[in-house]
């Protein structure tokens, strides 16, 4: 059992501002004007995050908690030890309807769409005509003639520009394809418990709904809600797409079960980190491709073979080749890394750089992902960081760091 860190202990306390200030890339966590405050976007649950005492920050335009009146360390191990909820009704969720929405959403991404079966969802990337990545998303299939698209909040106002200029394109030519943008709530159930916790509020047989399945459901009394299972921590989980209006309601009957806690964006970071998940803006971008980033797995075959998506001709020619960088897990002793912090050869050259990091509150040692030179990223490989100009080693050490426990039925 790995959970041996406990809030208030004295490696959980010594690392509690380390994670806050490492773990949530693009959080400006200074306390907010009221005149700044009015300008950030505000989910459904906002009041109700103030009112649990939620500490609200500002991501990707949005007001949102970072942690509430449980350290982040406590409801890291919470969550992985039992069940939390995550407000991330910032993410953008679409639907693509028409008889050619498959053919659409594949000329945008670089996944196997018609493959999917029906409910079935499968991560992917938006890429470029260079074969960067553009964000990362999850589709869905759905059984009732649409895709169901979730995508980052950080890219929203570019992804949804870019779907609706490939649209109107789409159309030109003569195909079949509409856009949907939702104003749902997305309420994230996330550890394991939390197939115990939700049972008791759907007819549906749980056992049944595995990783990256979805379905319609009414979830304790509430109608039009989409639960795909799911999830950005490495645990067993849902998402729970819901009418806005009925959020807060959701989110006060999920919590009236003992094992559930409200928990923010400081855990979700540092779960996503061990679980060893991808932040887009920081561990993939524009000028990464899926090869550097290591995510060929989501490239489907056939797609390989028509050379049909976005930069496919630059990122087929990249597995064939290989590439000069690579993205790779790190373990390293000391002060805690973070982005940007220098990665060395055993000699002390510069061979690349993290990209996210954080102390494990599971693993009670430094964990970090960034690039190094194609040649250093074999695992096991000895290398150095650079940390607050000291030299510390590190090794290059396997995602995920933490096991995942994604439910797959059996």
């Amino acid at each position: 059992m790995l959970l041996r860190v406990v809030a208030g202990s004295r490696f959980g306390t010594g690392i509690q501002k380390e994670v806050l200030r490492a773990a949530v890339p693009g959080v400006k966590q200074e306390r907010h004007s009221s005149t700044a405050e009015g300008s950030l976007k505000k989910t459904a649950l906002y009041e109700f995050h103030r009112a649990q005492g939620g500490k609200m920050v500002e991501f990707a335009g949005w007001s949102m908690p970072v942690q509430y009146k449980d350290s982040h360390i406590a409801s890291h191990l919470h969550t992985r030890q039992h069940c939390s909820i995550f407000d991330v009704s910032h993410m953008l969720q679409s639907k693509v309807h028409g008889k050619d929405r498959v053919k659409f959403i594949e000329s945008l991404i670089v996944g196997d769409v018609a493959e999917l079966k029906d409910n079935q969802g499968t991560l992917s990337l938006f890429t470029n005509e260079k074969g960067g990545i553009m964000d990362d998303l999850i589709v869905t299939k759905t059984s009732l003639g649409y895709l169901y698209v979730v995508s980052n909040a950080g890219c929203a106002d570019k992804d949804s520009a870019h779907m609706q200029a490939k649209l109107k394109q789409f159309k030109a030519a003569g195909h079949d394809a509409e856009l949907e943008f939702l104003d749902y709530s997305l309420i994230a159930l996330q550890g394991p418990e939390m197939a115990r916790v939700l049972q008791a509020g759907v007819s549906d047989d749980l056992r049944k709904l595995t990783f990256m399945t979805s379905t319609m459901a009414t979830v304790f009394g509430i109608a039009e809600c989409r639960v795909t299972r799911c999830g950005y921590t490495g645990e067993d989980g849902v998402e729970i797409s819901v009418p806005s209006q009925h959020a807060v309601q959701l989110t006060e009957t999920l919590l009236k079960d003992s094992a559930v806690k409200m928990s923010g964006l400081g855990a979700r970071d540092s779960l996503r980190l061990e679980a060893g998940l991808c932040l887009y803006g920081n561990d993939i971008d524009e000028g990464t491709t899926p090869v550097e980033a290591s995510l060929v797995w989501t490239i489907g075959k056939r797609r390989r073979k028509a050379l049909d998506f976005p930069g496919a001709s630059v990122v087929v020619q990249q597995i064939k080749e290989k590439t000069r960088r690579k993205r790779v897990g790190l373990v390293s002793t000391g002060p805690p890394v973070r982005q940007h912090t220098p990665i060395l050869s055993p000699e002390g050259r510069v061979i690349g750089e993290v990209t996210s990091g954080c102390p494990s509150p599971c693993l009670k040692q430094n964990v970090a992902m960034g690039y190094v030179e194609a040649e250093f990223s074999k695992l096991g490989t000895p290398i150095k960081v650079e940390v607050r100009k000291k030299v510390v080693d590190a090794v290059v050490s396997k995602m995920p760091f933490f096991p995942t426990r994604y439910y797959s039925g059996k």
